[in-house]
């Protein structure tokens, strides 16, 4: 299975463990988002060669000292630790990992913030499975190819945000979008846009002054019949993980991890797909496409 074809798993349960199909890439993103347990001790998550374990990342929440430990464990030994005292997050409270590979080592965010780095010791190359356990639930965690110059990295995101997608939207494309809803504001939405060249493949919009979502799409200079669904599922002031999923016939809409909406294809030429813009009463910490 082509590495852009590995579907993301939405709400798996934990322990979890997938094989990675054709291994890890230089410029690959791993992306991990649950929820801590709110008596949890611990949790890892594991890049596996085989039995060996090119990366060891634990948080551990029991100690008043708590930290994130990183190791490897090869041939029956641990490695040398590396003992990381913060703590990016918090017992029962929703968490957003990300783990990118590159050539010296991984880049590790939390939260949407750069966390940590863990330099190779075993080649990225013989990775071939992901293991996750420990005291939280999962909501998703999903690979994907993010050729160089075609990820932005996190931090925080201008809005309105614009960013091109490059080869449009491929069969197993997964964008991923995580911020906050503003407290107060002028728009009383937020806009999510996928662009074409004449218009608009796909339009999601959360309103908060009807408390509701409008989805729709625009051609041939007119806006289709809108979609308004009753199912709000964001709220001011609150953070938000955004997961967009293409299927053969719908684009499905994930919002921190449960499905909440599809909308059926008006535009079939999704590599044609090209563009995706976010506007509204909304803080970007994180966006990939």
């Amino acid at each position: 299975m082509d590495l852009h074809q590995q579907l993301p798993f939405f709400n798996p349960s934990v322990p979890f463990n997938t094989p990675i199909h054709g291994g890890l890439l230089d410029g690959m993103s791993i992306t991990v988002s649950g929820r801590v347990l709110p008596d949890a001790d611990r949790f890892d998550v594991n890049l596996m060669s085989g039995s060996d374990l090119a990366l060891h990342f634990n948080p551990h929440f029991k100690n008043l000292c708590r930290t994130v430990v990183q190791n490897t464990y090869q041939n029956g030994t641990w490695g040398e630790g590396q003992n990381i005292f913060k703590m990016p997050f918090l017992r029962g409270q929703l968490f957003f990992l990300q783990i990118f590979v590159t050539m010296g080592s991984y880049k590790i965010s939390a939260n949407g913030k750069p966390f940590s780095e863990f330099n190779h010791r075993i080649p990225f190359s013989c990775v071939d499975q992901i293991h996750i356990g420990g005291m939280m639930e999962l909501n998703l965690v999903a690979f994907q190819y993010l050729a160089p110059h075609h990820s932005t990295p996190p931090g925080t995101f201008l809005v309105p945000y614009k960013s091109i997608i490059h080869g449009g939207v491929k069969p197993g494309k997964v964008i991923i979008l995580q911020g906050v809803i503003t407290p107060q504001g002028l728009d009383n939405r937020m806009e999510i846009i996928l662009r074409h060249q004449t218009g608009i493949a796909f339009y999601y919009s959360p309103r908060f002054d009807y408390n509701d979502v409008v989805l729709k799409s625009y051609r041939h200079g007119k806006w289709s019949v809108g979609k308004r669904s009753g199912q709000m599922p964001f709220e001011r002031g609150q953070s938000f993980l955004v997961t967009i999923c293409r299927s053969h016939r719908h684009y499905k809409v994930f919002v921190n991890g449960e499905q909440t909406h599809t909308y059926l294809h008006h535009f079939t030429k999704l590599e044609d797909v090209d563009v995706l813009e976010v506007t509204g009463d909304v803080k970007l910490t994180f966006v990939q496409v």
